[in-house]
């Protein structure tokens, strides 16, 4: 019984599925983390690629990268069309939606996308009861 119990043990550890390793288009985190600007460009779509070398000259792009490559905690932003690049793998970025600064931590999955996306400006309605005087049945009661 005891060599029954072995082996199903011993069969249990080899079917059991590995947790999967979270990759960005084949590399791990620290693969991409080590990526330099001209090989992380050749892997993101041309639309960000054209964003990231046009506005490379511009002073909001330069304070906000020398911030966040300085290694500062608290880095806020208004420049919510900044891509995410691999330096900022990891950091938290203060993004303005237009009435708060939302934390934002860039992982691996947001590599290539913009701040922008993951600080949401509008809110979702949740709506309520109906008021009074809106339907036949409050009209009738009064309201004192």
């Amino acid at each position: 019984i005891s060599l029954i119990i072995l082996i199903i043990g011993i069969l249990y550890k080899v079917n059991k599925k590995m947790a999967k390793e979270l990759k960005w288009k084949g590399l791990t985190e620290e693969q991409a983390k080590a990526l330099d600007l001209p090989a992380f460009l050749a892997l993101v779509p041309s639309r960000e690629r054209r964003s990231i070398t046009r506005a490379m000259k511009t002073e909001d792009w330069q304070a906000l990268n020398s911030a966040i490559e300085s290694g500062k905690s608290n880095v806020k932003t208004h420049v919510r069309e900044f891509v995410i690049l691999p330096s900022m793998l990891g950091k938290t970025i203060a993004v303005y939606t237009g009435k708060e600064f939302v934390r934002v931590i860039c992982t691996l999955e947001m590599l290539g996308h913009r701040l922008g996306e993951f600080a949401l400006t509008r809110r979702g309605v949740s709506h309520s009861g109906a008021g009074v005087g809106s339907t036949r049945s409050s009209k009738a009661a009064t309201a004192r």
